[in-house]
């Protein structure tokens, strides 16, 4: 996930509108699996990863992030969370990567690295940006390095050999909007962060809003500001 986000919203971050819907979407996409063992890459906090293992019957995590200034073992929901700065082979049978393939410029060779470090049949949930006409001084800011359509972000996980299993937009339901804030700064990409944190009301109309989506989330493959790609290791 965008260290820089987290960086602004702080011990407030599963509280803003964003990440409650995005955790609720990523409880979506992966219903059903039952996954045991986590691998999140690009973790940052943990955020995602210590949301399903607080909201699941997931049983650990192994939060992988380059960032990290050492290797740390801790706990969530009392569970064991591990924070490495790198991994070897793993049992994990899903890995999460949440926001993290528009920072790199080998998108499916990351992924291919980490599918060869897990088992067959583990699978792999991807998020990333959609649609490059919507990039922004934002993006700049978090030092994306390019948005995705669907079908683009799909054949980016069958280039690293895995079977694309399903693929949906989410953040449809604001996705008017905020195209069409995007489209009037067209022309302006200084850097800067388009998150903010907002009233109270404002922040539970926007999650109240995101949640209505949830039922046809899975199949909405027409609009949305990220999109979602869950994958299998054949």
């Amino acid at each position: 996930m965008d260290l820089k986000e987290e960086d602004i919203l702080g011990a407030d971050i599963g509280r803003h509108w964003y990440y409650r819907a995005k955790a609720a979407a990523l409880r979506r996409a992966v219903g059903g699996l039952a996954p045991r063992r986590l691998l999140d890459v690009g973790a940052g906090s943990g955020f995602f990863s210590r949301h399903l293992l607080a909201e699941s019957g997931a049983e650990s995590a192994l939060c992988v992030d380059i960032g990290y200034a050492a290797d740390r073992d801790d706990s969530h929901a009392g569970k064991p969370v591990l924070y490495r700065r790198g991994c070897d082979a793993t049992d994990c049978d899903l890995v999460l990567m949440m926001d993290v393939l528009e920072h790199v410029d080998d998108d499916s060779g990351l992924v291919r690295h980490y599918a060869e470090r897990v088992p067959s049949g583990a699978h792999f949930l991807a998020t990333v940006p959609a649609f490059r006409f919507l990039w922004s001084g934002h993006d700049v800011f978090l030092e994306h390095k390019r948005r995705y359509r669907l079908p683009e972000i799909e054949a980016t996980m069958k280039k690293a050999g895995l079977e694309v299993v399903r693929g949906a937009y989410f953040f449809g339901a604001i996705f008017p909007l905020a195209a069409a804030v995007r489209l009037l700064q067209r022309g302006d990409a200084r850097p800067r962060s388009g998150l903010a944190r907002h009233s109270a009301p404002v922040d539970g109309a926007l999650a109240a809003l995101c949640a209505l989506e949830l039922p046809v989330f899975s199949i909405n493959r027409l609009a949305g500001l990220s999109a979602f790609v869950l994958a299998r290791k054949p």
